[in-house]
C-alpha cells in the first residue's frame, strides 16, 4: 500500500513540475515573441517606409544631405574666433540676397597676428589687397566652421603666411536661411565676387571639402561660363553622384550595411534636385586643380578622386591637374588631412605655380 501511494505522489510532483515549466516556457517565449515584432516593425520602417519618404518628403532628405541642424562642437559663440585659438580672425556677416545673411571668418597671415591685435572689420578687409594668397574655403555637411578640422586648416593656411576666410553655408551654424544646391552656388558666387573685389592682385583660390568640393565645383564651372577662371582650385575628399553608388554615398549614411535593399530601392531620392555634377563641372573648368584624397577616406573611396582625377585631365591636362593620395596607414579618414605633415609643403607647391 505504501509503494502505490509513493508511485501516486510522484505522478502528482511530475505534473505539477510539467506545469510549472511550461509556465515558464510561455513567459521566456513571450520577450522573444515582442523582440521578434519590433524587429519586423524596425525592418518595415527601415526598407520600405524610409525610402518611402525620402521620395515624397524633400525637407527629411535635406536634413539627411546636409545635416545642417547638427551644429557641432554645441555651445559656442561663432562671434568669438579667438576662442578656438584664432586670435587673428575676424568674425563677419554677409547678405548675399535678402534675408540672407551667412557668417564668414577671416583669418589673415600668421605674419600679421601681431599687427591685427585689436583692429576692425575694415582693417581686415584692406589687408586682403597686400597680395598674400587668399583661400575661400568651403567646408562639408553637418558642424559649423568651428568644428576642428576646420579651425586646422584656417591655422595651416595662416602659417603659410595665406588669408583664409570661412563662410557657413546659409542654414548651417549662425547663418540664416535652408541649404538648398542652387542657393549654396550663389551664396559662393555672390561671396568669391566679394573677395575677389577687395583682394586686387592677389591669387584667390578656392578649397573644398566633402560637400563643400561639389559647391567648389559648381562654382567654379558657372564662372567659367562667364569668362571667369578661378586661380586654383582644390578638392579633399572629392565625391560624385555620378561614380558613386547610392548605398555607398557619403550624405545616404541611413542607406549604409542594408543586404539587399539597392534591389528594391536603388535610387530613393532620384526625384529630388540634388545633382552636385561634379563630373560634369570638371570637364568644364580650366582653373588648375589639386584633388587630396585619403587611401583609407571611410565616405569616398579612392577611387573616386582617382576617376574625378581621369576626368579633369582629360578636360586640361596632367600638369594643370594633380592627384596626391594619402597612406591609408595615418588614420586620416574623410577629416584628418590637415594633421599630414606633408600638407603645408603640398600646399605651398601648388600656388607657386600658379
Amino acid at each position: 500500500m505504501m509503494r502505490k501511494r509513493d508511485v501516486k505522489l510522484d505522478d502528482k510532483s511530475s505534473t505539477a513540475r510539467d506545469q510549472r515549466t511550461a509556465r515558464v516556457q510561455m513567459k521566456e517565449g513571450k520577450p522573444f515573441q515582442r523582440w521578434l515584432k519590433r524587429g519586423l516593425l524596425s525592418i518595415f520602417v527601415i526598407l520600405i517606409l524610409m525610402p518611402f519618404l525620402l521620395t515624397k518628403l524633400p525637407e527629411l532628405l535635406q536634413h539627411l544631405v546636409y545635416t545642417h541642424r547638427i551644429r557641432v562642437p554645441f555651445f559656442v559663440d561663432l562671434s568669438q574666433p579667438a576662442d578656438f585659438s584664432l586670435n587673428h580672425t575676424v568674425n563677419m556677416y554677409l547678405t548675399s540676397e535678402e534675408g540672407i545673411f551667412f557668417g564668414v571668418w577671416h583669418t589673415v597671415p600668421e605674419s600679421l597676428w601681431k599687427e591685427a591685435q585689436g583692429k576692425d572689420l575694415a582693417w581686415y578687409q584692406n589687408s586682403l589687397g597686400d597680395e598674400s594668397p587668399v583661400f575661400i574655403y568651403l567646408h562639408g555637411n553637418t558642424g559649423t566652421r568651428a568644428a576642428p578640422h576646420r579651425v586646422g586648416v584656417a591655422k595651416m593656411l595662416s602659417a603659410l603666411n595665406y588669408h583664409v576666410l570661412v563662410p557657413e553655408y546659409r542654414g548651417f551654424g549662425d547663418s540664416t536661411g535652408e541649404p538648398v544646391e542652387a542657393d549654396l552656388t550663389t551664396d559662393a558666387l555672390y561671396f568669391y565676387n566679394w573677395v575677389k573685389a577687395r583682394s586686387g592682385k592677389s591669387l584667390v583660390v578656392i578649397w573644398g571639402h566633402s560637400l563643400g568640393t561639389g559647391v567648389t565645383t559648381n562654382t567654379a564651372a558657372k564662372l567659367t561660363e562667364q569668362g571667369v577662371v578661378v586661380d586654383g582650385v582644390i578638392l579633399e575628399g572629392a565625391f560624385s553622384m555620378a561614380q558613386q553608388q547610392i548605398r555607398d554615398h557619403p550624405f545616404a549614411w541611413y542607406y549604409w550595411k542594408i543586404p539587399g535593399l539597392g534591389l528594391f530601392f536603388p535610387e530613393p531620392w532620384a526625384e529630388n534636385k540634388y545633382v552636385f555634377p561634379t563630373e560634369e563641372n570638371l570637364k568644364k573648368m580650366r582653373s588648375p586643380i589639386l584633388l587630396l584624397h585619403a587611401e583609407d577616406d571611410h565616405l569616398v573611396p579612392i577611387q573616386v578622386a582617382q576617376q574625378l582625377y581621369e576626368v579633369a585631365v582629360n578636360a586640361q591636362n596632367s600638369d594643370r591637374v594633380k592627384l596626391v593620395p594619402f597612406e591609408g596607414s595615418k588614420g586620416y579618414l574623410h577629416n584628418g588631412l590637415y594633421r599630414d605633415p606633408r600638407l603645408p609643403d603640398i600646399i605651398k607647391k601648388f600656388v607657386q605655380s600658379l
